[in-house]
């Protein structure tokens, strides 16, 4: 009998698979956590898209306006939005409707640039600089208007909506 050797002692090849082990499943655990951080970070990346989306279409929506379409028009305004804006823009319909049509109002809106300032799950901010090319019977032959806009959103079930429109600078 060998002092000091038990007989529990492992064998190189044993210990050599258990090493292997141990790596192989640290590696599993390192894939997996990795794999949720690129899901989450693609999530994040679809998010902030639609959110984008979003602004620059209601944008050109908000921006594109026709006396013979008027309701239509109206109609893509509030589809893309809600809360105060959508009650605010929805109250001033009627009275620009009677506008429009008595100018013989046509506006084809353009997004030129666009960008997210903030952003988290639920809420983002958008930039959005714009131009429309505007006819009515003051100006015939048209003109165009430039216009800079801030755009709060909210995430709903429906998707992203515009709670907030404001002119800038």
């Amino acid at each position: 009998m060998a002092v000091g050797r038990s007989d529990r002692a492992m064998s190189p090849r044993s210990v050599l698979v258990l090493v292997l082990a141990i790596l192989v499943a640290g590696a599993l655990v390192a894939v997996a956590f990795l794999t949720v951080l690129v899901v989450r970070d693609q999530r994040s990346a679809d998010a902030r898209t639609d959110a984008l989306r979003i602004a620059r279409q209601l944008t050109v929506n908000f921006t594109t306006l026709d006396y013979r379409t008027f309701d239509e028009n109206a109609a893509n305004v509030v589809s893309l939005s809600s809360g105060d804006f959508r009650s605010q823009f929805r109250n001033a319909t009627a009275d620009l409707k009677k506008q429009v049509a008595a100018n013989k109002t046509v506006s084809r809106g353009e997004v030129l640039e666009a960008g997210l300032v903030s952003f988290d799950p639920d809420s983002a901010r958008a930039l959005v600089v714009a131009d429309a090319s505007v006819t009515n019977v003051a100006a015939p032959k048209g003109s165009v208007k430039h216009y800079r806009m801030q755009l709060d959103l909210v995430r709903e079930r429906a998707g992203w909506r515009v709670v907030d429109l404001q002119f800038v600078g």
